[in-house]
């Protein structure tokens, strides 16, 4: 059998593609969240992203990688790709080394979690963080990244997700609801809370994210090709239109548009047109930025003000629902007609919608039931929340020692 052709333009861009991914969580993600808190807990968080980038690296080759991708079995991988032993350095995946695409999935196994730690800021145990976060891994996000992108059931029937809109943001934002429950609000929410402490550093995490999220959605065509700077291209505009929604929203209601709605509009943007970005045109990425931004600024208001749930950072709100509502419009936006690269063969618009349905549904009801599991045996065993007197000193100095900045 003939060795599969290493192309050297394909893993250079996948290669450069996984720096930026990474470079969204550290320093991205980090900065963007540290600056919505306290000044008190702004270290902690910092430390959370950090935590949880290491933690999950070392669990992705110990067992993570071959979990997603070691066969096709339908629900999950097995561990014949533990530790990468079985993968020599000259394996290849499509056209680039196995080791680069080892990399680039580990990005995204990091950054999911990664974005959970938005919703339970400022009053979780440490040591609640690196558990909740390794078995999370392996409980949900493995099985969940198995179904899509490791030849898993929903793999198998033709689900749509280029970049992740099921696999990262909807298993992420479902969680974090999950959390957010039950870990319990912060004191005083939702009267006594204080404003973001810092929204300059918030900008420049959001648009750290918004350079990386080319490497995140262009990336995921494996390959330098039309299909990775269509979704780039995508990506760019939804974000972009995103935010100018955002700030009209903010307008029409408050009177004023402010900077921190303004990036969180954005994020909206990008979490929407993820699943979609590698299958949808310029039409499409349109669309979904506006509508995105609209459906997540509304569901701000339900989740905390409505419902109020203390999703502190409105991980669910923008993340998952941004997610879950482009992995349901892609299979309209991924019509030719309108631009898309159309469908896998046998399945038209009505088919695919049933399947994203599907596959919207099975993902939610896994995060959301792995997530109460894992949350209830942490609890037991350790704890969630953080006691009273150290949520009032902030995490930064009762659990850390440190401080972000010098009294």
């Amino acid at each position: 059998m003939a060795t599969a052709a290493i192309n050297s333009g394909d893993t250079a861009w996948v290669l450069a593609a996984t720096a930026l991914v990474l470079f969204m969580t550290l320093p991205g993600l980090a900065l963007f969240y540290a600056g919505l808190v306290r000044v008190k807990n702004t270290l902690s968080v910092m430390m959370h992203c950090v935590a949880v980038a290491c933690l999950i690296s070392v669990l992705w080759l110990a067992f993570g990688y071959s979990l997603v991708f070691d066969g096709a079995a339908p629900f999950i991988g097995g561990l014949g790709k533990a530790f990468l032993l079985s993968v020599s350095r000259g394996a290849v995946v499509g056209t680039i080394p196995e080791p680069a695409f080892f990399m680039f999935q580990a990005t995204f196994a990091v950054i999911t979690p990664a974005l959970i730690v938005g919703a339970y800021v400022e009053r979780i145990k440490f040591g609640a963080v690196l558990a909740f976060s390794g078995l999370w891994l392996a409980l949900v996000y493995a099985p969940v990244a198995h179904w899509v992108w490791g030849g898993g059931w929903l793999a198998h029937h033709h689900v749509m997700d280029f970049a992740g809109g099921l696999v990262v943001h909807a298993t992420a934002g479902v969680s974090a609801l999950v959390a957010a429950i039950m870990i319990g609000p912060r004191d005083g929410f939702p009267r006594d809370l204080h404003p973001p402490h810092n929204p300059g550093m918030t900008m420049l995490g959001a648009g750290m994210l918004w350079v990386g999220w080319y490497g995140f959605n262009g990336g995921s065509a494996l390959a330098a090709n039309g299909d990775a700077a269509m979704a780039l291209l995508v990506t760019h505009i939804s974000a972009s239109t995103a935010g100018l929604v955002w700030a009209l929203l903010e307008r029409l209601r408050f009177g004023r548009a402010s900077m921190i709605g303004m990036v969180t509009g954005v994020v909206a943007g990008l979490a929407t047109i993820t699943p979609a970005s590698g299958y949808v045109g310029p039409l499409g990425g349109l669309a979904l930025g506006a509508l995105g931004s609209l459906v997540c600024f509304l569901a701000v208001d339900l989740v905390k003000n409505r419902l109020k749930i203390d999703d502190s950072l409105d991980v669910f709100a923008v993340h998952g629902v941004g997610g879950i509502l482009g992995s349901l419009l892609v299979a309209i936006g991924a019509s030719a007609s309108l631009g898309g690269a159309g469908y896998a063969h046998g399945m038209d618009m009505g088919g695919q919608a049933k399947i994203q349905l599907l596959g919207a549904a099975a993902v939610i009801a896994w995060s959301a039931i792995g997530s109460i599991v894992i949350l209830t045996v942490i609890k037991r065993l350790i704890g969630l929340r953080a006691s009273g007197a150290e949520v009032e000193d902030g995490l930064d100095l009762s659990h850390h020692g440190e401080r972000a900045y010098s009294p």
